[in-house]
């Protein structure tokens, strides 16, 4: 949750900056694309090297992964505002950050949201996938290391049961939290009915 936590609080105002202001998007555009396919599993190993303290190398290898989607999604979400929208406010006279708070942002909110709840999933696999290589006092990737140490296939069924119902349970708070904050959102585009 930390981890998810503090990647969004970078990639939701990393990806509003970016998304209202093109010039400097197209500037940072090829570090971001170059970034993005990098693989997160693949730097735990380096993050391990790096970051003594596991916790700390876990929230950070996390971060990373979970960064993406919501950056890309705000983006996406920036970039499908509606222009005649920002531009009838701009005929009343609203400067530049008053079109952003009352029009950019809640154009963009549902698409952020959609972005957190793919990252949630993406932290969950990182969580345990560092578990795993780094080990650790507690979690689902140590509890799957010492069953496979014991030879325990029906524990290590057992955790990865239990990842994929904390990975379930994440997704439909989340979804359900998207329905309830954006019901505008979901009645406009037709998702009510899914």
């Amino acid at each position: 949750m930390l981890g998810l936590l503090i990647a969004t609080a970078i990639a939701v105002p990393v990806g509003v900056l970016l998304g209202a202001l093109p010039p400097v998007e197209r500037t940072i555009r090829p570090v971001l694309e170059f970034l993005r396919p990098i693989p997160s599993v693949a730097i735990i190993p380096l993050a391990i090297l790096l970051i003594p303290v596991d916790e700390l190398m876990k929230v950070s290898v996390i971060v990373y992964a979970a960064v993406w989607p919501i950056l890309i999604n705000t983006l996406y979400g920036m970039h499908d505002v509606d222009p005649v929208a920002k531009e009838s406010l701009r005929s009343f006279g609203f400067g530049p950050l008053a079109v952003l708070v009352r029009v950019s942002l809640p154009s963009a909110a549902p698409f952020m949201a959609t972005g957190i709840r793919i990252a949630c999933g993406i932290a969950l696999v990182l969580a345990v996938s560092a578990e795993l290589l780094a080990g650790g006092v507690a979690g689902i990737g140590v509890f799957v290391n010492l069953a496979g140490s014991g030879n325990r296939t029906d524990l290590m069924w057992a955790a990865t049961v239990w990842a994929g119902i904390l990975g379930a349970l994440a997704n439909v708070l989340l979804r359900a939290g998207e329905r309830r904050l954006f019901r505008w959102h979901t009645m406009r585009t037709g998702a009510a009915e899914r």
